[in-house]
């Protein structure tokens, strides 16, 4: 080991040491496992330092940013680590996205190095390769690369540097880098670990893109940090997570609300061996509370939170022992994490139970967006996170999303938070999921208009559902209309797109 290898092994915080320290104490327990991969603990280590000694060859040093464009590969998780131990910044790409897409991705990160599955070289066009080149082949790591990059020593790195890019979605405008470091990576699996540990003995199921932080944060690194197995899914398929989960003893898994339904539709649910199952870990949208109901009787144990990219991405965690007991709440604060809510017209602290925008503060919190100081400046503030959520903090302590500031709708000049409306909409058996969005009306300013996902087995009677929401809502929180669809449109990480929602509900007039 080179003297600048050693410098680099006396951080704790730095994510290349992970993997080197699980190939000390268990070398051959198995690390990682792909549709055709299988990597112990020591191979992943001795591969990811190979790796990362061919970037450091061709110029890929410290701070220079490593595109991917790839499904779910164990591929991608050696050149993370490689990464990592090199200095170098992962850029994962959504590979949902169309080229119009991810050119100006591509344009903002300017990345030393692209590399993609063969399915995703395939569909590349020039309108990409005027900017970055064709995408080298993710197997061209494992082999030429690795070969190269023999005799050449690894830079010092440090728990600030950059590890990961993660690209916003773009949906209000040009598209900004969230940068996480290294620290950010250990301090956030961390105190995931205080609230749903993972053991040395479990094994993981990652069916969560890797382009999303939950592909990373949620588990799957926690996992490598404690030494546990990850299966790692190329796609989703609710079927083959039910067959998984009884073959290969799956005894935890994270995903968001539309993993569960959909998982918890399928037909061999009812009847699946799911004894191995410790817990699952919820996130990225509220839970609706009869899809939480159908996995708590089959005796798995629900952990949901609340949490976004730039946070690392946890902040709220609510157990599954607390959930019976305070429903529609995202829980308390992580360990490490602080939260508090601000008035957004007078910017006053709100103290005890009350409602603000929510701002975070602690060591997963992003430094900032990649060669963006205004947008960075606008959201973090004196050491806090704007996070742009209204939440609510209820007697007992307990928090709640009501929703996003720009979301919000006045209605006969109150304010509606679509989450509050959701989470009822989602009490009332049959319905799956709900969407409530803002849209004009003649008379009230704006009223809400509802979409809803529901069992084909439970028809819903919306007559007697806008009765449930009466007894529970306000009347100016009341949906004007109820519309059942076939599916929810939804973004590539699963959340509910409501943008295409705005725009289908404005589209109908409104009496």
């Amino acid at each position: 080991m080179s003297r600048l290898d050693a410098r680099e092994s006396l951080e704790p915080t730095v994510v290349g040491r992970w993997v080197r320290e699980r190939a000390r104490l268990a070398p051959d327990s198995v690390a990682l496992v792909g549709a055709e991969q299988r990597y112990t603990y020591r191979e992943l280590d001795e591969l990811s330092s190979a790796v990362a000694r061919g970037l450091v060859a061709r110029g890929v040093g410290p701070g220079e940013r490593v595109a991917v464009l790839s499904e779910n590969r164990p591929e991608v998780v050696v050149l993370l680590f490689a990464c990592a131990k090199a200095g170098a910044i992962l850029f994962p790409m959504n590979w949902r996205l169309t080229n119009a897409e991810l050119a100006p991705q591509l344009d903002l990160m300017t990345p030393r190095l692209w590399v993609g599955s063969e399915s995703q070289r395939a569909r590349v066009d020039g309108s990409l390769t005027d900017l970055g080149g064709r995408p080298e082949r993710l197997e061209w790591l494992l082999s030429e690369l690795a070969v190269e990059g023999e005799g050449w020593g690894l830079p010092a790195v440090e728990q600030d540097a950059g590890l990961v890019v993660i690209a916003t979605s773009g949906t209000t405008g040009r598209p900004k880098g969230v940068l996480l470091t290294h620290a950010n990576f250990f301090w956030t699996n961390l105190s995931l670990d205080f609230v749903a540990p993972i053991l040395d003995t479990d094994v993981v199921l990652q069916v969560l893109p890797q382009f999303h932080i939950g592909g990373w944060n949620v588990q799957p690194m926690q996992a490598w940090l404690k030494g546990a197995t990850v299966l790692l899914e190329t796609s989703f398929d609710a079927g083959r997570v039910l067959d998984l989960i009884e073959r290969e003893r799956v005894t935890t898994m994270a995903g968001v609300p539309t993993t569960f339904l959909m998982v918890g539709e399928h037909p061999r649910f009812a009847t699946a061996d799911l004894s191995s199952l410790r817990h699952v870990v919820v996130g990225g949208a509220a839970m609706p509370a009869t899809v939480a109901a159908r996995w708590s009787e089959r005796g798995v144990a629900l952990h949901q939170g609340y949490g976004l990219t730039e946070a690392g991405p946890n902040v709220f965690c609510l157990d599954a022992r607390d959930a019976p007991a305070h429903p529609c709440t995202v829980g308390h604060p992580y360990p490490f994490v602080d939260v508090a809510l601000v008035d957004p017209l007078t910017g006053a602290c709100v103290e005890g139970s009350g409602e603000g925008e929510l701002h975070v503060r602690g060591p997963g919190v992003f430094p900032g967006y990649w060669r963006d100081e205004a947008a960075t400046s606008a959201v973090l503030v004196d050491g806090w996170l704007r996070t742009g959520d209204i939440a609510h903090r209820d007697r007992d302590g307990f928090y709640s999303i009501a929703g996003r500031l720009k979301e919000m709708f006045v209605s006969g000049g109150e304010n509606v938070y679509p989450v509050e409306v959701e989470n009822v909409l989602t009490s009332f058996p049959g319905v799956l999921c709900a969407a409530v969005v803002g849209v004009d009306h003649s008379r009230w300013g704006e009223t809400g208009v509802a979409y809803l996902e529901v069992d084909p087995a439970s028809p819903v009677d919306l007559d007697a559902l806008e009765a449930h929401c009466r007894v529970r809502l306000a009347g100016y929180k009341v949906p004007t209309r109820l519309v059942v669809v076939a599916e929810l449109p939804r973004n590539p990480v699963g959340k509910v797109d409501k943008v295409r929602l705005r725009d289908l509900a404005a589209a109908v007039s409104q009496p």
